[in-house]
């Protein structure tokens, strides 16, 4: 860890926090923050404000012209993110996970790097976009498989365009580009109704697989919320789950988190360089 992080971090907290994954058994539930070392950005900036404004799943099944400007901007995106590669946090989650110190890994984010880290049994609480499924009759598909159809139907589109990689995934484009980008359509039954099969904003996340959750935080030694504002009741449940039957939370992110009145510690710190240093301090494990 940076010198500059170590001192704006109180020894008596990190010491607690040390102890805490020492005695094993936590959920760690994961955010935007864990994957923005891998070049993923997050939503919010450390003030707890959104930077980016997502569309929300009303919007995509609205029109035709919604689905096509955010298929057009998910093309140019998707070579980027589906590139990003895991990071030392991503690393030393699935380190901790064998240590024992992490059972469960409840993740918000939808890039699937936890699980080629080498994470085991993560729970998706917002879905993969690995993934994509028609709206109008069910039916799913790889997204390799639709980018090779998006690919055929626009040979001439310009993917090389240059601007910022945003949380979903996608790259902002100009009106004029949109226009020239033809979407694909379910196999199945020809919809344009496509959209990445993922929670987005505007909808829920399953009531089973949220119970399955709150089952694991439950039967846990305590919760370890790792780069999440928290700022989004699917996250921020487990959290006060946790705080209702008595278990300890510690958060270890940068800057302002929704659940301050239920934090048991706090470190903000970057999370690669703290979770390897976490990982390094239990040497051989935590108790079983």
């Amino acid at each position: 860890m940076t010198t500059a992080a170590m001192a704006g971090m109180r020894e008596d907290v990190w010491r607690d926090l040390v102890d805490l994954a020492r005695d094993g058994g936590l959920v760690a539930l994961t955010g935007a923050g864990l994957s923005t070392e891998s070049g993923i950005p997050d939503y919010r900036g450390p003030d707890g404000r959104r930077r980016n404004q997502p569309m929300t799943v009303s919007d995509l099944l609205a029109t035709p012209q919604a689905r096509q400007r955010y298929w057009a901007r998910s093309y140019v995106g998707w070579p980027r993110f589906a590139a990003a590669a895991p990071n030392a946090g991503h690393r030393a989650v699935a380190a901790l996970q064998r240590q024992g110190a992490v059972t469960c890994i409840i993740t918000q984010n939808v890039d699937g790097l936890q699980q080629q880290a080498g994470g085991r049994d993560v729970v998706e609480l917002h879905g993969n976009l690995d993934t994509v499924v028609c709206m109008n009759c069910g039916e799913r598909y790889e997204r390799a498989s639709v980018d090779e159809w998006m690919a055929e139907a626009n040979p001439d589109f310009d993917r090389s365009v240059e601007g910022p990689l945003r949380p979903d995934g996608d790259v902002l484009l100009s009106d004029d580009l949109v226009a020239q980008f033809r979407p694909a359509r379910c196999i199945i039954c020809g919809s344009d109704k496509l959209k990445p099969d993922v929670v987005m904003f505007g909808e829920s996340v399953a009531k089973p697989l949220v119970e399955q959750c709150f089952s694991a935080v439950e039967a846990s030694r305590g919760l370890l919320v790792l780069g999440s504002s928290l700022a989004v009741m699917s996250g921020y449940r487990f959290v006060r789950r946790a705080a209702r039957v008595g278990l300890p939370v510690a958060v270890i992110t940068h800057g302002w988190t929704r659940g301050e009145a239920e934090t048991s510690l706090k470190i903000d710190a970057p999370l690669g360089a703290t979770l390897t240093r976490l990982v390094a301090e239990l040497g051989g494990g935590p108790a079983r």
